[in-house]
């Protein structure tokens, strides 16, 4: 069982190393952390012409589930509603806005990335 101290340290480790990939793939971070009343978005980014909201999970590599399947329904609503209010603050509602997910599998002991999977248009 994971402590909460530790996912907190892996889940920031995992957003860094997150990061650093989607600059890597092109992206431009304008936002990370991004906090409003409604809830968290990870990371919100640019790639090309379209507005990216970047949800990033973060495992070890003893984790047995699947990243992809720990973002549902809920999670996902709570994602439109903060996006939603994030364009609307900024007067972007007209422009091109998608999700992306980013899975980190962090290397225990030398924490880097042993594998990172970028899921485009996830939801």
């Amino acid at each position: 069982m994971l402590t909460k101290g530790y996912k907190k340290i892996l889940g920031a480790q995992g957003e860094e190393l997150a990061a650093n990939y989607l600059l890597q793939q092109g992206y431009r971070i304008v936002e990370r952390n991004y906090r409003c009343p409604l809830g968290e978005l990870d990371i919100i980014a640019y790639h090309e012409d379209t507005i990216v909201f970047v949800e990033v999970r973060t495992n070890s590599p003893t984790y047995t589930g699947l990243a992809e399947v720990s973002i549902g329904f809920r999670k996902q609503r709570k994602l439109r509603q903060v996006a939603t209010y994030f364009l609307k603050l900024k007067g972007l509602l007209d422009r091109l806005a998608r999700f992306d997910v980013v899975i980190v599998i962090l290397e225990r002991e030398a924490r880097q990335a042993q594998a990172i999977k970028l899921i485009k248009n996830a939801f």
